[in-house]
C-alpha cells in the first residue's frame, strides 16, 4: 500500500521552524501569510503584544476577484500595504507561513513592495 505523505504536517514543521527565527516587534511586525485552495489571508502581526494590527484577504466582501489566482494575491498584498501605511507601518518581517516563495505567495509579497512595505 502506497502511503501518501502528510503535506499539512510538513508545512506547520517548516513554518515552526521559520517561527523560531522571526518574530514580529512594535518597530517591524510580522507578515503573515496563509493560503488556502480557494482563498489567501495576510495579517500585519505585533507579536509582543499579541496583536493583530492590519489583515486583508480575498473572501472580503467587496473584494471583486476570484481569490485562489496569482492576480487576487497581488491585489491581497497591494491592500495590507496599503492599509500597514495608513497605520504608519513601513517595514515588516515576511512570513511565508511554511509555503514555498513561489506563485500566489511570492505574488502577494511583489504586491505588498509595490503597495510601499519594505521587507
Amino acid at each position: 500500500m502506497i502511503k501518501r505523505p502528510d503535506t499539512k504536517a510538513q508545512r506547520l514543521k517548516r513554518h515552526k521552524r521559520v517561527r523560531a527565527k522571526i518574530s514580529g516587534t512594535p518597530a517591524r511586525p510580522r507578515l503573515n501569510v496563509f493560503r488556502s485552495l480557494n482563498h489567501i489571508y495576510a495579517q500585519i502581526i505585533d507579536d509582543v503584544n499579541g496583536n493583530t494590527l492590519v489583515a486583508a484577504s480575498s473572501v472580503e466582501k467587496d473584494f471583486g476577484a476570484t481569490g485562489g489566482n496569482c492576480e487576487a494575491a497581488k491585489k491581497v498584498g497591494q491592500l495590507v500595504a496599503e492599509r500597514a501605511i495608513a497605520k504608519g507601518i513601513e517595514e515588516v518581517v515576511f512570513d511565508r507561513g511554511g509555503y514555498v516563495y513561489h506563485g500566489r505567495v511570492q505574488s502577494l509579497a511583489e504586491g505588498a513592495r509595490e503597495g510601499g512595505l519594505k521587507f
